[in-house]
């Protein structure tokens, strides 16, 4: 055998020698801290880890971070439909609860026997317009995404895109990170 033939044969070292078995145990080692021997003591530190994880994670959610969103919401379609929904000035639906709310007094201010199908007309209408401005946003949001981000899934995003707009633009998780009337 050459010596280059036997230089490529070899692979190259770490840098360091191997460390001993008895220095790896070492600074694996943490202290010990024996459990609560009162179950209701540990349920309780059980309880309060659990607590400060989902405070930690909701944080975490609200300030946008990827690594805590809910699956739902991952990715950058979802991204893009939320950009693309919380950019809008002035989205019917978001403003709808409203109505819901003046209908409800009618109902009981007039009583709903009287005018059942003034109601109902109402109603129908008030689920039109949900249907139609969701339809409509969830189909702009699939053509932009087809457009930006070629070969990722666009599956349930008008789904998504009602949901969102459905919720006051302060009560949206995760909250919106571009400012109405800004380009996406």
């Amino acid at each position: 055998m050459s010596a280059a033939a036997d230089a490529a044969g070899k692979q190259a070292g770490k840098g360091r020698p191997t460390p001993k078995r008895s220095e790896v145990e070492r600074a694996r080692r943490q202290p010990y801290t024996p459990p609560p021997t009162d179950r209701k003591a540990a349920a309780g530190q059980q309880r309060d880890r659990r607590r400060a994880e989902q405070k930690r994670r909701m944080d975490a959610m609200k300030r946008g971070e990827e690594w805590a969103l809910a699956a739902r919401d991952k990715g950058p379609v979802r991204a893009l439909a939320r950009d693309y929904i919380d950019s809008r000035r002035f989205i019917v639906s978001e403003y709808i609860l409203f109505g819901v709310f003046a209908l409800l007094f009618i109902i009981f201010a007039l009583g709903s026997s009287k005018n059942s199908a003034v109601v109902l007309y109402i109603e129908l209408g008030i689920v039109g317009v949900i249907a139609i401005e969701s339809l409509f946003y969830g189909t702009m949001v699939t053509r932009l995404a087809k457009q930006r981000l070629p070969g990722e899934s666009t599956r349930g995003i008008v789904w998504y895109v009602a949901k969102r707009s459905l919720r006051l633009r302060v009560s949206r998780v995760p909250p919106a990170r571009v400012q109405r009337g800004e380009s996406i």
